[in-house]
């Protein structure tokens, strides 16, 4: 893979993660399945491959942009876990990612729709945990690239499948003639450069960075990353000043795919429950005419969904309430509609 462990546009730094996190700081731990579609063991082939995702986690969301825009969701099969994790009366405890189509949301009254059984393995595992116990390991986590033929993992690190579907979509069967598919890391070299800047600190100061404030339970540590989120979507905001449509210029690339599902959250989910209150997407014109730009574009729209978001944020929080805002200046997603709202 082009991005390597230790880099810091994928993983946080894990220098004495466990004394920072007992002084309330949130430290993202790192993920351990690293091989990648392409690797001898695993030949870029239609229909082989798998997803488990979660479509309110940001890091799914890259996953799920990536599969749509690349025109692969004919081709890489996928389930979707429930957006809030098991409970302290589920038989295998709290915490768990699960696979079940029949849970109802506390903010719909009824099961959600996008919501699958696990059928990527064969065995109709209800919890990712038991995808991951299969091959002696104890994480957790979603999103997980899985290979069919092998019913082994390939990958649990969003921002490396997002890498590889990109360098291998015509192989695993992309819907899209060459020459209408996105590139999302093209070829060249000084644009590359530009995108890995880019794509380090959009990780550090907005991806991770609402996390770091959000999730933190001591107020200098969120006070830091909330003054870091916000100095940087003020730098976003000039640099979309120029007129650019998108953050490297003409074309939509891997930069913008990893902002976007963080800015798509903000209004709606992390001004409230990331304590990110200092301003709206909204207050930054070109930040918010971006924002709409690439949620028209085809493949966007339904690779996410703010229904999961709310449930799934909001419904781990104490009392489990789900708020039914903002509504104004008119409720979200249909605001993503309408670039003129900002001003």
């Amino acid at each position: 893979m082009s991005n390597s462990i230790g880099d810091a546009s994928v993983e946080e730094d894990q220098t004495d993660a466990s004394a920072r996190r007992a002084r309330g700081e949130f430290v993202r731990g790192i993920s351990g399945f690293r091989h990648a579609i392409g690797d001898p063991d695993f030949p870029a082939e239609p229909g082989r491959y798998h997803l488990f995702v979660a479509l309110n986690c940001p890091w799914c969301h890259r996953v799920t942009l990536a599969r749509s825009m690349l025109g692969l969701a004919g081709s890489i099969t996928m389930d979707v876990a429930f957006p809030n994790r098991t409970g302290d009366g589920d038989p295998a405890g709290p915490g768990f990612w699960e696979f079940s189509p029949d849970r109802i949301s506390t903010l719909t009254g009824a099961p959600l729709p996008e919501c699958t059984a696990e059928t990527g393995t064969g065995r109709g595992l209800r919890l990712a945990r038991d995808i991951y116990r299969a091959e002696g390991s104890d994480e957790q986590s979603v999103p997980i690239l899985y290979d069919k033929r092998t019913g082994r993992i390939i990958n649990n690190e969003s921002a490396e499948i997002v890498r590889m579907l990109n360098g291998t979509a015509a192989g695993l069967g992309s819907s899209l003639p060459d020459a209408e598919r996105p590139d999302l890391y093209p070829q060249d070299t000084a644009r590359r450069s530009e995108i890995d800047t880019l794509n380090a600190f959009i990780y550090v100061a907005i991806n991770n960075g609402a996390y770091k404030a959000g999730f933190s339970s001591d107020q200098s540590v969120y006070a830091a990353a909330f003054e870091t989120y916000f100095d940087a979507l003020a730098y976003l905001e000039d640099r979309l000043s120029d007129g650019r449509p998108f953050l490297i210029g003409n074309t939509f690339t891997e930069a913008d795919l990893r902002l976007f599902p963080t800015l798509y959250r903000h209004d709606p989910v992390y001004y409230l429950r990331m304590k990110l209150n200092g301003a709206k997407t909204l207050d930054y014109p070109h930040l918010w005419r971006w924002l709409c730009r690439v949620h028209a574009l085809p493949g966007v729209a339904e690779s996410g969904s703010l229904i999961h978001c709310r449930q799934g944020y909001f419904g781990r929080s104490w009392n489990g309430v789900v708020p039914l805002g903002p509504t104004s200046p008119m409720p979200y997603p249909e605001a993503y509609a309408h670039p003129e709202l900002a001003r």
